[in-house]
C-alpha cells in the first residue's frame, strides 16, 4: 500500500464532494412555486394553505426580517421513475453551517397535516419508495424568515433583532424547489465513507486499524467509475464492509445516544418563533422515529410541549403517541431549562413543581433526571431541590466551557449546601449538538476523565436551536458505530437508561462541594436589569399573593384563584428560562418580557388586594391595617396584618465639619462628606466603624466594558484595569430622614436618597440612574473595615460561601458572582450585610491597608451595563435599585432585612384590629418560605420552610387553624412514604432541622 493518509484523506475529499455527494440525487424536475406572504404576525394553519398565492422562481428574494411565507410546491413524478424512490428538495436559501440560526420552514399536506420541517441539514420531502410514477405532488411550507444575528463574523450590533427596527428587506433567495430520484446506495456509501474516513483521523499513526482502514478506503475510491457513480456504488461498499463489521473490544467507551434538539426557549428569536421552532423540529422527530426503530429522542422543558398541545395540536398527537411508545422522552422535568444562580427559593422549587407535573399529568411520567446542558452554572442550593422533587440525577454541558479551570469530573457526586448530594454527569463529548462525527466520538472517549473506573458516558444528538434535531445521518453513523473497531461504542438510549447504567458502575464517584462555577457568562448577572427586577419582583408578589389568597380563603371563605395562580408562576417561569432572565436574548425579548411583568404585577396586586379587602373588612371601618408578607416580625406580626407600631427615635441631621452630613437614629451614626460619599457608618452600641480607614463607601465607579467575545453574556477580568471614580456631584440636599445626592457623568444622571429610619440600625440607598452610556460597567463600591476570609451570599434555601483571597485559579476565577437578597461579611461577633432589591452581580475584594496593616474588604455591587449585542440599546433609560447597608448585622440579620427590602409592608383601611397569621414560627433561623393552598384543590394548607443561618434548629410552627392531619411531602406535595411525620400537639408542630434543611408541609383542615 503506498498511499499514505493525507493523500487517500484528499482524494476521499475530493471523490465525495464532486462525484458521490452529488450522486445522491441523480434525476430531479423542477416543481413549480408560488407564494403568499402573510402581512404580520405568524396566521393559523387553515390561514396560511388558502392564502391567495402568486408565482415566484427559484433565484427569487424573499422574507422580510420575521416573516412568514406561504409557499406552494407542486408537479408529477415523472413516469419513467417507477419504481425508484422519490424525494422533494426543499432549499429555502440555507446556509448549512448554521443550523438553527436563520430561515426555517414546515411542510403541510394540503389537509393541514404537517409532514416535517425544514433545516439546513435537512431539506428533504419523502415522496415515495417506491413510486409509481405520474403521481401528482402538492405541499406547503410555511417558511419563516428570521433574520441571521449570529453571523460569521458575531457580536456585530444589528437592528435585526426587534421586528420593530429590523426594516422589511428580503433575507434570503429560493435555492433549489425539485422532485428528485433518491439513490439510497449512494447515500449509504457517503455515511460509510464519512465514518471511516473520521475515524481514521483520530486512529493512531502506526495502528494496524488505521493502515487497514486506509487501505479499504483506497480500494473503495479504486472501485468508483467517477461517471457512473450510480452503477459502482455498491462495488465500492462491498470494499468497505470487511472494515465496518470488525467489532469494538469489550473494553471500548460506551456511549449512549441521546436524540435531541436543545431549543432555547427563546434567544436570539422571540417567544412566538420558538412555539415554530418546537412544532418543526418535534414534526421532524416524529417522523425519523417511524423510520428507525432504534432511534431514542429526547425533549425537555414542560413549557415547549405544552406549546405544542395549544397551538400546534395535530403534531401533539404525534408526540403523544411516540411518548407513549417509549421512543419520544420527556426529560428533566423542569418547565424551562432555567438559569440556577438567580431564581429564587420558590421559584427554583416551582420549575421543578410545574415541570414534573405538566409530564406526570399529560404522560404518566416521573423524570429522576433534571436536564440542564446549557445553563450557566449551578447554584449550591441546587441539589436539595431536585431531591425534593422526587429526582436524583443531573446532567449539564456548559461547564466545560470554563475558561481558566479544567472541571475534574465527568461523572461525579455533587453535594450541596445541606449536604443533599446528586449523581452528575457532564457528557466529554463537550457539545449538546453531538453529531456522531469520529472526531466528536473520539474526543469523548478520550476526554472521559473517569477512564478506569467508569465507561459510560452520554451524547445529546442532534441540531438545537431550530437547526431540526437528529438528522438520518446522524442515526446512520450511530448505526455503523454500534461496534466498530478502533472506536467507542455508540447505543441509543433514553437519558434514565444511560443514569441508571453509569451509576451501576461508579459505586463511589468522586464529590464536588458547593457550586458549579461557570468561568465564562458573568455578565448574565446583570445584563437587561429591568429583566431581573421584573423576575425578583414577580417572585416577591406571587409570595404575596399565594400568602394573602389563602389566608383569605381559610379567615373568610374568600376563593383561591387556583388557575391564575398557576398561570402566572408559569409566565415567571418561562422568563426565567437561560436566556431571559440573564439578559443575553434580542431586543424583542426584553421588550415583550417588560410589558409581561407589568401585567404580572397588576394581576397579582389584584390578588393581593382582593384577599386583603377581605381580611380586613370594610373600609368605612377607619382602622389602619399594615399587612407583613415577609417571615419576620415587622409591628409585631410577621405575615399577618396589625395596627401601625409606634416609631422608635427620630432622625437627627447636622452639617459635618469639612462640608456634608451627618445622620444619627441613636443606633447608627453616618457621616456623608462633601462629595455625598459615605465616610463613616458608626454601629454606636459595638463601638465599632464599618467604613475603611480613608475609604469612601456608595461610591459609583465606571469601567468600560467590552469583552473579548459574547457581549452581553461576558465580562473579562481586564475590564479593572481601568475605573472612574463617579465623584462629581451636583447636588446635595438635606431630606426627611437623610440627604440627596445627584450627580451626572457622560450622557447621564443618577440621583441617591440616602435616609436612616427611626428606631432600626440600616442605611437605606435608593438610587435612579438614567443610563445612556455604551459598553461601559457600573458599580457601587463599599469598602469594609473587616478582616474576613471568606463572605456569604443568598442562593436558593440558604447561602453560599466564597473566599474573599484569590490563593488559587478557583478562587481567582470568581471575580464576579451572584448573590439573591444579601451579601454578607463578618468577623467573629460582628459583620455587616450589604442587601437589595433588584440586584444580582457583584465582587469581594481584600486588600491590606499599609498605614496600619488592617483589612479592607470591599463588596461592589453591579447595577448596569450597555452591550451592544445581542440588543444594541441594552440597558438605556431610567433604572431604580433599593440597597441597605446594615452595620452590626448576623447572618440572621442579613436574612430578615433581605426580605424587608424586597416584600413592603401594604396599608389598608378597614374594620379589623389585626389579621392573625396562618401560620407563626417561634425561631427566626426558621423561614417560611411559602404559605399557600394545596395545588390539587383540596383546600390543604401548605407550609415551606428552610433553615437559614446553616446550623441546627429546632422550631415551634404555630398553626392559626384547625389542621386535622398533618404530612411532610416533595415539592410535589405528596407525602414522603419513608418520613414520619411531626405530631400536631396543641394547634402547633415542632421541628427540627438541619442546617439548610428545607420541609414542606401539608395540612388538612380540620
Amino acid at each position: 500500500m503506498h498511499d499514505d493518509r493525507s493523500l487517500v484523506e484528499g482524494r476521499l475529499k475530493r471523490v465525495l464532494d464532486e462525484r458521490v455527494r452529488p450522486a445522491v440525487y441523480p434525476e430531479s424536475v423542477p416543481l413549480d412555486i408560488a407564494v403568499w406572504t402573510a402581512p404580520g404576525e405568524p396566521v393559523p394553519v387553515e390561514e396560511g394553505l388558502a392564502g391567495p398565492v402568486a408565482p415566484v422562481a427559484v433565484g427569487d428574494r424573499w422574507g422580510a426580517p420575521w416573516g412568514t411565507s406561504w409557499f406552494r410546491v407542486s408537479g408529477t413524478v415523472p413516469a419513467h421513475w417507477a419504481g425508484r424512490t422519490v424525494e422533494a428538495i426543499l432549499d429555502l436559501g440555507f446556509d448549512e453551517n448554521m443550523p438553527g440560526f436563520q430561515c426555517e420552514g414546515l411542510v403541510y399536506r394540503p389537509d393541514g397535516t404537517p409532514v416535517k420541517g425544514l433545516n439546513p441539514r435537512n431539506q428533504w420531502v419523502r415522496i415515495g419508495a417506491p413510486v409509481a410514477g405520474g403521481e401528482e405532488v402538492l405541499l406547503h411550507i410555511e417558511a419563516a424568515s428570521n433574520p441571521v444575528i449570529l453571523d460569521y463574523h458575531p457580536f456585530l450590533p444589528t437592528q435585526l433583532g426587534d421586528k420593530e427596527t429590523a426594516g422589511s428587506e428580503p433575507q434570503y433567495r429560493l435555492a433549489r424547489m425539485d422532485l428528485a430520484v433518491f439513490d439510497e446506495t449512494v447515500w449509504e456509501l457517503i455515511q460509510d465513507f464519512e465514518v471511516l474516513g473520521e475515524l481514521m483521523a483520530e486512529l493512531p499513526l502506526e495502528g494496524a486499524r488505521r493502515w487497514d482502514i486506509l487501505r479499504a478506503i483506497g480500494h473503495a475510491l479504486d472501485a468508483i467509475d467517477l461517471q457512473d457513480v450510480n452503477g459502482t456504488a455498491a462495488a465500492a461498499r462491498e470494499r468497505l464492509a470487511g472494515v465496518l463489521a470488525t467489532p469494538a473490544p469489550a473494553t471500548a467507551h460506551r456511549l449512549s445516544a441521546v436524540g435531541h434538539a436543545h431549543i432555547d426557549s427563546a434567544w436570539l428569536w422571540p417567544l412566538r418563533e420558538t412555539v415554530r421552532k418546537v412544532a418543526r423540529t418535534t414534526a421532524n422527530m416524529t417522523a425519523l422515529l417511524d423510520d428507525e426503530p432504534e432511534f431514542v429522542f429526547a425533549m425537555s422543558q414542560a413549557q415547549q410541549f405544552a406549546w405544542i398541545k395549544e397551538h400546534r395540536p395535530e403534531v401533539y398527537a404525534k408526540v403523544k403517541k411516540a411518548v407513549a411508545d417509549g421512543r419520544f422522552v420527556p426529560a428533566g422535568g423542569m418547565w424551562v431549562e432555567s438559569d440556577t444562580n438567580m431564581p429564587g427559593s420558590e421559584a427554583m422549587a416551582r420549575q421543578f413543581v410545574h415541570g414534573k407535573r405538566f409530564f406526570l399529568e399529560e404522560f404518566g411520567i416521573e423524570n429522576d433526571e433534571a436536564w440542564l446542558p446549557d445553563t450557566f452554572g449551578f447554584a449550591a442550593g441546587l441539589p436539595q431541590i431536585i431531591k425534593a422533587a422526587g429526582s436524583k440525577w443531573l446532567l449539564t454541558q456548559k461547564i466545560s466551557w470554563s475558561t481558566i479551570n479544567k472541571f475534574p469530573h465527568h461523572t461525579f457526586n455533587w453535594e450541596g449546601i445541606d449536604g443533599t448530594r446528586i449523581f452528575t454527569h457532564f457528557p466529554p463529548v463537550d457539545t449538546y449538538n453531538c453529531s456522531m462525527t469520529g472526531e466528536q466520538i473520539a474526543h469523548a472517549a478520550k476526554n472521559f476523565k473517569e477512564k478506569g473506573v467508569a465507561r459510560h458516558s452520554l451524547a445529546p444528538t442532534g441540531w438545537g436551536d431550530g437547526g431540526g434535531g437528529t438528522t438520518r445521518e446522524m442515526i446512520a453513523k450511530a448505526a455503523r458505530l454500534k461496534s466498530l473497531e478502533g472506536s467507542a461504542t455508540v447505543e441509543w438510549e433514553a437519558p434514565a437508561e444511560f443514569f441508571a447504567k453509569a451509576e451501576a458502575e461508579y459505586a463511589n464517584p468522586p464529590v464536588w462541594v458547593g457550586e458549579l462555577y461557570l468561568e465564562l457568562h458573568r455578565a448574565t448577572l446583570t445584563s437587561q436589569a429591568k429583566t431581573k427586577q421584573g423576575n425578583r419582583r414577580s417572585e416577591h408578589l406571587l409570595r404575596e399573593a399565594e400568602l394573602w389568597a389563602a389566608t383569605a380563603a381559610v379567615r373568610a371563605g374568600a376563593p383561591y384563584p387556583y388557575e391564575e395562580l398557576d398561570r402566572i408562576w408559569k409566565t415567571v417561569l418561562l422568563h426565567q428560562f437561560h436566556d431571559i432572565l440573564p439578559g443575553s436574548s434580542i431586543a424583542w425579548v426584553h421588550r415583550e418580557a417588560a410589558k409581561t411583568y407589568e401585567r404580572v404585577a397588576a394581576e397579582l396586586n389584584t390578588v393581593i388586594g382582593d384577599a386583603q379587602r377581605a381580611l380586613a373588612g370594610d373600609p368605612a371601618g377607619g382602622t389602619e391595617l399594615l399587612f407583613n408578607s415577609a417571615p419576620h416580625p415587622r409591628g409585631g406580626v410577621a405575615a399577618g396584618a396589625a395596627g401601625p407600631a409606634t416609631a422608635g427615635a427620630g432622625v437627627e441631621l447636622s452639617p459635618r465639619e469639612g462640608g456634608g452630613y451627618v445622620l444619627g437614629n441613636g443606633l447608627l451614626e453616618v457621616g456623608i462628606d462633601e462629595r455625598g460619599l459615605i465616610v463613616s457608618a458608626y454601629d454606636i452600641s459595638a463601638e465599632r466603624e464599618t467604613v475603611a480607614p480613608g475609604a469612601a463607601a456608595n461610591l459609583l465607579q465606571i469601567h468600560p466594558d467590552f469583552p473579548n467575545q459574547w457581549d452581553a453574556w461576558d465580562v473579562d477580568e481586564f475590564y479593572r484595569n481601568t475605573v472612574t471614580d463617579l465623584t462629581g456631584l451636583d447636588e446635595l440636599t438635606p431630606v426627611e430622614g437623610g440627604v440627596r445626592i445627584v450627580r451626572t457623568f457622560g450622557a447621564s444622571k443618577v440621583t441617591q436618597l440616602l435616609t436612616l429610619a427611626p428606631g432600626v440600625k440600616r442605611l437605606d440607598i435608593d438610587t435612579e440612574v438614567d443610563w445612556h452610556e455604551t459598553e461601559k460597567f457600573l458599580k457601587a463600591a463599599f469598602p469594609l473595615d473587616i478582616h474576613a476570609e471568606r463572605y456569604a451570599s443568598e442562593t436558593q434555601f440558604g447561602h453560599v460561601f466564597r473566599a474573599t483571597h484569590t490563593n488559587t485559579s478557583w478562587e481567582a476565577a470568581k471575580f464576579e458572582a451572584c448573590n439573591h437578597r444579601f451579601v454578607h461579611l463578618e468577623e467573629p461577633g460582628w459583620g455587616v450585610a450589604l442587601v437589595n432589591d433588584s440586584t444580582y452581580g457583584h465582587d469581594v475584594t481584600r486588600t491590606v491597608r499599609a498605614a496600619d496593616a488592617g483589612t479592607t474588604t470591599t463588596v461592589r455591587v453591579s447595577l448596569l451595563r450597555a452591550p451592544r449585542f445581542p440588543d444594541p440599546e441594552t440597558d438605556q433609560g431610567v433604572h431604580r435599585f433599593r440597597h441597605s447597608l446594615v452595620p452590626g448585622a448576623g447572618i440572621g440579620d442579613a436574612v430578615r432585612e433581605g426580605y424587608r427590602v424586597n416584600l413592603p409592608e401594604r396599608r389598608i383601611t378597614g374594620t379589623d384590629a389585626e389579621v392573625a397569621p396562618l401560620v407563626t414560627v417561634d425561631n427566626d433561623a426558621v423561614v417560611v418560605s411559602a404559605v399557600k393552598l394545596a395545588d390539587d384543590g383540596s383546600g390543604d394548607v401548605v407550609v415551606r420552610l428552610y433553615e437559614s443561618a446553616g446550623g441546627r434548629a429546632r422550631a415551634r410552627v404555630g398553626l392559626g387553624f384547625t389542621a386535622g392531619a398533618l404530612a411532610v411531602t416533595d415539592l410535589l406535595e405528596r407525602p414522603l412514604a419513608d418520613t414520619e411525620p411531626p405530631a400536631l400537639e396543641e394547634g402547633a408542630v415542632r421541628l427540627s432541622l438541619r442546617p439548610f434543611e428545607l420541609i414542606t408541609l401539608r395540612l388538612t383542615r380540620g
